[in-house]
């Protein structure tokens, strides 16, 4: 019973960090290919369910929480120096939102979903894109473009928010790099 326990409890520990090397999609789904919790597989419905490539749904979760489960924000800081609030609700691998968060699963019917958990989370970005593509006629493909509606929203992106933000087009760049170099490797592992 022991062991068993020991065992279960080792496996758990591996989903709780992030991959080792995140920038090499093989790798992230060599690290994560188990029974229960196969990243690769989730990844793939994901783009099936909703038309956005894998290297693009991955790139997103790459830039928004380095494959971390339990991203946050940071907390501001009062007079300063104490730890405060967060700048947002943000959380886990997709840094959803809480409105957005529930909004997907009541869309979805997803109504246990979580933001710590990598299918879940790469489901969000899927469905996330696919209203982005919808609602912003973004093309399915079109990663950078993807993410700054990602980033700033269908609603800001529909405004332009992104046009004046140097940050968040570097960051957007930074995911079409990522998705770019994601595609290439995924040709090669097999």
């Amino acid at each position: 019973m022991r062991v068993l326990l020991i065992v279960a409890l080792l496996a758990l520990a591996g989903c709780a960090t992030a991959p080792k090397n995140t920038r090499n999609a093989c790798a992230i789904f060599e690290q994560r290919d188990g029974w229960f919790n196969n990243w690769e597989r989730a990844a793939k419905k994901a783009s099936r369910e909703y038309g956005v490539p894998v290297p693009i749904l991955m790139a997103t979760i790459y830039t928004e929480s380095g494959f971390r489960p339990n991203a946050r924000p940071p907390r501001t800081k009062l007079f300063g120096f104490i730890p405060w609030k967060r700048q947002s609700t943000a959380y886990g691998f997709s840094q959803a939102l809480d409105g957005t968060w529930s909004r997907y699963k009541r869309e979805t019917g997803h109504l246990m979903a979580r933001r710590t958990k990598f299918a879940d989370a790469i489901d969000f970005v899927g469905w996330y894109h696919r209203n982005s593509h919808e609602t912003n006629g973004i093309a399915l493909n079109d990663a950078y473009h993807l993410y700054l509606a990602y980033y700033s929203g269908d609603a800001g992106y529909a405004r332009g928010t992104w046009r004046g933000n140097s940050g968040m087009k570097k960051a957007a760049q930074r995911a079409s790099n990522i998705a770019r170099t994601y595609a290439q490797q995924l040709k090669s592992c097999g």
